[in-house]
């Protein structure tokens, strides 16, 4: 059956069938190759996005930029200080003023309601770039990155996300696990498992899709067989004031080469949606281990390791973003 999703917005993998993932994932394979080959259809020519950042971001934007301006649409970018949306114009009126000028809008913030409540007023495709809930199109990054890497299909493969498995890298995991009809273990302390809803959403989801969905607080029994180890930094943006208690939790679920070698998988990739603090060369891990805290989620020794697959991961954010916008544009 074919697919269309023109016209859609992108804010949850939640709100598609397998098969419209599916085809996202296939035409990012597609335009990826295309720009290795340097064919460029400009498929975007003509349209105009804006990008709306209550957050910062090094990949999210960049990708969305170079992603639209590649297939020749035009881009405007505004941050908090660049916009009245929620200071001196409401969220539905400033939706309404952007959809007039705007073929589609990309929002990264705090709160999943305004990127819902941007594609209820705005009457164009809306795409989450992340939200405290959900973060769908580093998820198709991901899977993408997972089949150019492991040779077997998605529903047979074995995902372990490590640490806070209540933040949104491991809800937008579980989302997609369940679409897709794959293994996912959300390993950590059980301070931080995922909530009762959540997990009953996805396991509704998965009853269709014959995913597995798992939580687990046992590193040995969580990683056996593992095809990717997945982790994030222990306290999300805003967050800095809980990394002491972060640290206490989460120091047992670092990601080091001895949980890699627990796996049994000589070919588990180690993934993670970056930053990461990873070695002491940033400002604010060195700060807190001179307060006593090491604020690692993983050991450099894995995250420069053969097993790591980050960079490819991190430039495949642009094309799988480049597929959602040629998709619903």
């Amino acid at each position: 059956m074919a697919v269309n999703l023109k016209g859609r917005s992108f804010l949850t993998l939640m709100d598609f069938t397998p098969s419209e993932i599916r085809y996202m994932l296939d035409l990012a394979h597609d335009l990826k190759a295309k720009k290795r080959a340097g064919i460029y259809n400009y498929l975007l020519k003509g349209k105009n996005i804006v990008l709306l950042f209550e957050k910062t971001s090094t990949r999210t934007r960049c990708a969305f930029e170079v992603a639209a301006l590649e297939e020749g649409a035009h881009v405007t970018y505004l941050d908090q200080n660049s916009s009245q949306m929620g200071k001196k114009e409401s969220l539905e009126d400033t939706a309404k003023v952007l959809g007039r000028f705007y073929d589609g809008i990309e929002y990264r913030g705090y709160k999943q309601s305004v990127v819902e409540d941007l594609a209820k007023y705005s009457g164009v495709p809306v795409w989450n770039g992340l939200t405290d809930i959900d973060h769908p199109t580093q998820i198709l990054a991901d899977m993408l990155t997972i089949e150019e890497h492991i040779a077997k299909p998605l529903n047979k493969v074995k995902v372990v996300f490590v640490g806070d498995t209540r933040n949104n890298m491991s809800y937008a995991w579980m989302y997609g696990c369940a679409k897709m009809g794959m293994h996912f273990v959300a390993l950590g302390p059980k301070e931080l498992w995922p909530s009762e809803e959540m997990m009953k959403q996805v396991t509704e989801v998965a009853k269709e899709t014959g995913a597995v969905i798992e939580v687990s607080d046992d590193v040995d029994f969580a990683v056996k067989n593992a095809d990717v180890i997945y982790t994030d930094v222990w306290a999300s943006m805003g967050e800095e004031d809980k990394i002491p208690e972060r640290v206490k939790l989460l120091s047992h679920y670092q990601i080091t080469m001895d949980m890699i070698n627990k796996t049994s998988n000589p070919d588990v990739i180690f993934m993670h949606c970056l930053p990461a603090f990873h070695d002491f060369e940033t400002k604010m891990a060195k700060e807190m281990m001179d307060k006593g805290y090491d604020i690692r989620e993983v050991t450099d020794e894995v995250f420069r390791s053969r097993h790591s697959v980050v960079f490819d991961e991190a430039e495949n954010r642009m094309h799988t973003i480049k597929a959602v916008i040629v998709a619903t544009l």
